[in-house]
């Protein structure tokens, strides 16, 4: 963990024990439920939420492969922990308090709406849904619950995200109206699980990964009313032959590879300032950046590289300065999220947010409303594709 973070953990870790006393009594440990017991549960919120064990403790386990959530309930679980195989045997179990949703894309919205009708507060992971019909519901379902509710884009939380966030809203980009979200793998197609299924996930690398370097662009723009969305959806080296040649993850089967294998996008919005977005598994392209971002303002300009082409993760302000063109440099340790085998910080300080959101009655950072908008204009990018038209807000 480097010092940034640490300090950013060690602040939000302190401000956690003035609230769990309240009126001489320390809170009691929310109980939390975890419905689908696979690869993101285990790298991201076990890790994280063990991290967080003055807060928290698991008390119910829900996978369709009952053996995993067995394996995960010994591992993480309570004692006596809850195993079941039926989500709807867990969302029942009164002792559960907050449901963290861990499924393919297409199952978010079903589950998490009948978490809140069983009264349950709800972290679902990215993106919030495959389509806008079904985020949509996702949001009225919240509304209609008083429960709090958070997507998983913890990239928020690394150290050189939130610098960049501090600064756009200090204005010291001046106003901001071009961006890029950068999602760019050469050759990492995740080859497990069910990321190459269309029907279970709504699509490849643009609902993947291009949903993180989307929201940390808007976010750090702080806009979020767009206007229009054209975009393309590529399926060129997923079927190929020796597609998977050279690929990180080991070599996949193109006769199963239903998704797309790469995805650009383009987003104006209304008051003129556009953003480009570029996502891909698989593309013959060097710069392979993955939930970074470049902005361009009117008082300087800001970039952050991370992914597969960095070994350590950057953000670099430029500006002009005594005449002079000038870039500043902070840099932190970085790597792939997640397949580094440890438990990732930023996940920790995520999870830590949205578990004293829901004690002391604050909201989470991601904010429902922001993560609906990326779905919005990610489900755009897809219908623009399909129709060969620009699709308007």
């Amino acid at each position: 963990m480097d010092v940034f973070t640490m300090l950013i953990f060690i602040q939000i870790k302190n401000h956690s024990k003035k609230h769990t006393i309240q009126g001489g009594k320390k809170m009691s440990k929310l109980k939390i439920g975890i419905i689908g017991c696979g690869g993101i549960a285990n790298q991201k919120h076990f890790p994280a939420l063990k991290n967080n064990a003055d807060l928290n403790e698991i008390v119910a386990f829900c996978d369709i492969q009952i053996d995993r959530a067995e394996k995960a309930a010994a591992e993480f679980g309570a004692e006596g922990a809850q195993v079941t195989a039926d989500y709807r045997e867990l969302l029942a179990n009164p002792e559960v308090e907050v449901v963290h949703v861990c499924t393919p894309n297409v199952s978010h919205s079903e589950i998490t709406i009948a978490a809140f009708e069983a009264g349950k507060h709800v972290y679902c992971e990215k993106p919030m849904s495959h389509s806008t019909e079904e985020a949509e519901k996702m949001v009225a379902a919240w509304k209609k619950s008083g429960k709090q509710f958070t997507i998983g884009y913890q990239n928020r939380f690394r150290d050189e995200v939130m610098n960049l966030k501090k600064s756009c809203d200090k204005g010291e980009l001046g106003e901001i109206y071009y961006g890029k979200a950068h999602a760019v793998r050469r050759r990492a197609v995740p080859t497990w699980g069910v990321f190459m299924d269309k029907e279970a996930q709504g699509g490849g690398p643009l609902i993947d990964i291009g949903t993180h370097a989307l929201d940390i662009t808007l976010w750090c723009m702080n806009n979020y009313d767009v206007d229009s969305v054209t975009g393309s959806v590529f399926y060129k080296l997923g079927q190929k032959e020796n597609g998977p040649e050279g690929n990180l993850f080991g070599p996949w089967d193109p006769k199963t590879f239903e998704v797309e294998d790469s995805a650009v996008g383009f987003v104006k919005m209304k008051n003129g300032a556009t953003i480009g977005l570029e996502a891909s598994w698989a593309l013959n392209m060097l710069d392979s950046r993955e939930a970074s971002t470049t902005l361009c303002g009117t008082e300087a300009g800001a970039e952050i590289h991370s992914g597969m082409s960095y070994p350590k993760n950057e953000l670099i302000y430029n500006r002009a300065r005594n005449n002079q063109l000038m870039e500043e440099k902070l840099s932190s340790v970085g790597s792939i999220a997640y397949f580094a085998g440890g438990a990732g910080e930023e996940g920790t300080v995520d999870n830590r947010q949205w578990l004293e959101a829901i004690q002391n009655g604050t909201e989470p950072l991601v904010k429902p409303e922001e993560a609906l908008a990326v779905t919005k204009i990610l489900d755009a990018i897809y219908k623009s594709a399909k129709t060969n038209e620009t699709i308007k807000f």
